[in-house]
């Protein structure tokens, strides 16, 4: 078919590592992509270093058990013909499309050569997989069906999407947020995100617009100030707008601005400030022609995963926000995560069915319940 167009199926935001030194390994990674397709691309990120990263072999394959990939699935990735690639510090490369038939969410095996020491001041990109990677001692093992692994990891390194040649039509759903839409605290390689829901659903529906969803969630992010990466203001035209084939986002960004983690006085935000973000997302989104959709910020009164974040001044804003998403109208339509997962007899508070303990992340259940609510009539 003619007129067929790159679409991201997977994503992971790149964000700095925390202090992380590399010496030569091989790292493998397990994406599980949302739509399927026969040619797919792999997208590298050095968003975060502070000079030139070189890759030295990638290969993609399906995944088995463990480390291991099945056999007679390895295909090489190659880079404008070449086996290796030099990523300026703050850029990313694209591989050649590779051939390669993927069903629907399907766990692929990414394996990337990181030649030579990388120490902890270059600045790894790379943020919580919630799943299960693995790193090799020194080597190229790219093409080991059973890999040498010297430790396990539960980041994504380097690894920033994967994209498939799709049919006209085809669209893409960006999920920008913070640690909620990133799975925090969910049961690693359960896949329980709420995007990862979302993804099923669609996939599993009878008819309808064929749709990537692209999880772009970073724990800690906030809507106005930088932390543990950029900020959704600053990384919305990186993250949303410049993924391949968007046509929808879902924004579920406000809870760390209004918690501040840091304690700055300059980072106390008001309610008019975090509008204002949001109403710039809107803005940017429609001048692409990218429908936006608004979550409202869910309860976290009692959190325990920061004591003392929540406070009345706090939950007040919370609440002027949610406001505005549900009836100022910028938004193309709401998703209102807060009155699903809300304890009506308290709704500062999140249900206990939803909640994993902390007051502030839902569970599994939770994160499931939330990827549910969501009107697949939306996207058509």
């Amino acid at each position: 078919m003619t007129n067929r167009h790159w679409v991201g199926t997977w994503t992971a935001s790149p964000a700095p590592a925390d202090g992380v030194a590399l010496s030569s390994p091989t790292i493998r990674m397990f994406p599980r992509i949302s739509i399927g397709g026969d040619t797919i691309r792999v997208r590298i990120s050095n968003a975060h270093g502070t000079g030139k990263l070189t890759i030295g072999a990638a290969r993609v394959a399906l995944r088995a058990a463990g480390a291991k990939i099945q056999p007679g699935t390895d295909r090489i990735l190659t880079f404008n013909g070449s086996a290796s690639a030099v990523i300026a510090a703050g850029s990313l490369v694209i591989s050649d499309p590779v051939a390669f038939e993927v069903p629907p969410l399907t766990d692929l095996a990414v394996s990337i050569y990181v030649p030579g020491e990388i120490p902890a001041s270059f600045g790894v990109t790379g943020r919580y997989a919630r799943q299960f990677n693995y790193i090799s001692p020194p080597g190229d093992f790219t093409g080991m069906e059973d890999m040498h692994a010297s430790r396990v990891t539960d980041d994504w390194y380097f690894l920033s999407g994967v994209d498939v040649l799709a049919d006209p039509g085809t669209g893409g759903i960006v999920a920008l947020g913070d640690s909620i839409t990133d799975g925090n605290i969910s049961t690693h390689d359960a896949f329980c995100r709420w995007p990862d829901q979302l993804a099923r659903r669609l996939i599993a529906r009878a008819g309808g617009r064929q749709l990537g969803v692209m999880n772009q969630g970073l724990g800690g992010n906030r809507i106005l100030h930088d932390i543990r990466g950029d900020s959704g203001v600053k990384r919305f035209d990186r993250d949303v707008l410049a993924q391949p084939g968007v046509t929808h986002a879902i924004v579920l960004l406000g809870i760390n601005d209004i918690r501040n983690r840091r304690g700055l006085a300059e980072e106390v935000p008001t309610a008019e400030g975090l509008i204002a973000g949001l109403h710039q997302m809107t803005l940017r989104a429609h001048a692409r022609g990218i429908k936006i959709f608004g979550g409202t910020l869910t309860p976290f009164e009692n959190e325990t995963f920061m004591l003392g974040a929540y406070t009345p001044e706090g939950e007040a804003k919370r609440q002027a926000v949610n406001t505005w998403i549900r009836q100022g109208g910028a938004f193309d339509a709401v998703i209102d995560f807060d009155a699903e997962l809300r304890d009506p007899m308290r709704p500062t508070s999140m249900l206990p069915i939803w909640d994993n303990t902390d007051h502030l992340h839902p569970g599994d259940i939770g994160y499931n319940r939330m990827g549910d609510l969501i009107d697949l009539s939306l996207f058509d």
